[in-house]
């Protein structure tokens, strides 16, 4: 305690050059925490987003059914007797040109059922999704996407209008938010979308028969989609005869799994930058302990010729370089937080929060106390290994 009390007097003494000393700590210190912890942040929004969007989703492109196609009963009878499968839909795309009014663009349409919109993660603004009440009657009924139905449509109230595709006239039943589904985004990149029966795309489409080539899958509440997917194969493999190329299953996880292996790159890479400047930050501090040694030459000849040790004056001088950097720390970390509070408020409208990673601040105080003691070391190294005759001698 006492070598405290000295090291925090000493450093009181020359509160502005402490200051300056501190100011590289500082800086490396709100840099690591700040930058890591926004990225954490938007790492955590992005991942939300992407997981309610449909990111477990199980895609099955079906290449060679073996004169054994999938069927609409086939994703029926999976769903209701597989218990380690959940909800299967059809999901088979066909291109079409879609016409309201004057207006006239094209469209991708998705033949499927009344599930697509819960393993997708689809929300609608209004209206309704499609039942088994449509793809039983094959109905002409349809549900837009949010862009189609403001851009083409020119309003998003227009449950009841009809719209055509192809010359076939469907009515619009239910129309997406906003948020559409981020594969459904990819799938139908420059084209608007539209959901209609898959029994209905039949008979618009002759390229789509009662064979599914393509369709969507996702486990049961609470259950595994590893799971999942590897009943998901099982079962296709047995029935087209033990061909993997006959099929391929894509787990939507990958985009979780790139993304987080993106921004765990991110963050090492910003965490060695910030680190950078802490050694830099320590470089300076190292800096300033060898003159404050030097200016205090003949105290330290006076400590040791009244008794003081070689371990007194180290520990004495290694404190003032470790208390110089962890007070550099905790201000570092308390204008990291009053950063942090304000982006948040900032970005309060993307719905992102940004707050302290505990973590990273644990590794900021270690770091810091690390620096202290690294270059501290030799500065006080040289002052404990002093003869006093030689200290006490000293005229600078």
């Amino acid at each position: 305690m006492m070598t405290l009390r000295m090291a925090l007097r000493s450093i009181g003494a020359n509160k502005l050059r402490a200051m300056l000393t501190m100011l590289g700590i500082i800086i490396g210190v709100v840099a690591l925490v700040v930058l890591v912890s926004l990225v954490n942040g938007a790492t955590s929004s992005v991942t939300d987003a992407v997981s309610s969007l449909g990111a477990d989703m199980l895609t099955v492109l079906v290449a060679d059914d073996k004169g054994l196609p999938v069927d609409l009963q086939t994703l029926e009878r999976w769903t209701l007797t597989e218990p380690a499968i959940g909800l299967t839909a059809p999901s088979v795309t066909a291109s079409v040109t879609g016409k309201f009014g004057a207006g006239s663009d094209s469209f991708t349409l998705y033949g499927t059922n009344a599930f697509y919109d819960e393993i997708a993660g689809l929300k609608l603004s209004m209206g309704r999704f499609l039942n088994s009440a449509d793809l039983k009657s094959a109905t002409r009924v349809c549900v837009l996407g949010y862009s189609a139905a403001k851009d083409l449509i020119g309003y998003t109230d227009c449950i009841g209008e009809q719209i055509s595709f192809d010359g076939v006239k469907y009515t619009i039943v239910g129309v997406l938010s906003d948020s559409e589904s981020i594969t459904t985004s990819m799938r139908s990149m420059g084209s608007y979308s539209a959901y209609i029966p898959y029994t209905s795309l039949m008979r618009l489409s002759d390229s789509v028969t009662e064979a599914v080539q393509s369709f969507v899958a996702s486990a049961p509440e609470g259950g595994s989609v590893d799971a999942a997917e590897a009943r998901l194969k099982e079962l296709l493999l047995e029935r087209f005869a033990r061909d993997e190329e006959a099929f391929t299953v894509t787990s939507m996880n990958f985009i979780e799994e790139a993304m987080s292996s993106i921004t765990s790159m991110l963050s090492i890479l910003l965490g060695g930058i910030a680190g950078i400047s802490l050694v830099v930050g320590g470089i300076g501090i190292m800096n300033i302990m060898l003159v404050t040694v030097t200016e205090r030459t003949r105290e330290i000849g006076i400590r040791k010729a009244i008794g003081a040790t070689r371990g007194n004056i180290l520990r004495q001088f290694l404190a003032e370089a470790v208390v110089l950097c962890m007070l550099g720390c905790a201000i570092g970390i308390f204008l990291s937080w009053t950063i942090l509070r304000i982006v948040s408020v900032i970005a309060s409208g993307l719905e992102m929060s940004f707050t302290l990673n505990g973590t990273v601040v644990a590794v900021s105080v270690c770091f810091c106390v690390l620096i202290g003691i690294v270059f501290g070391l030799y500065p006080a190294n040289k002052a404990a290994k002093m003869k006093p005759i030689d200290a006490l001698h000293y005229g600078g």
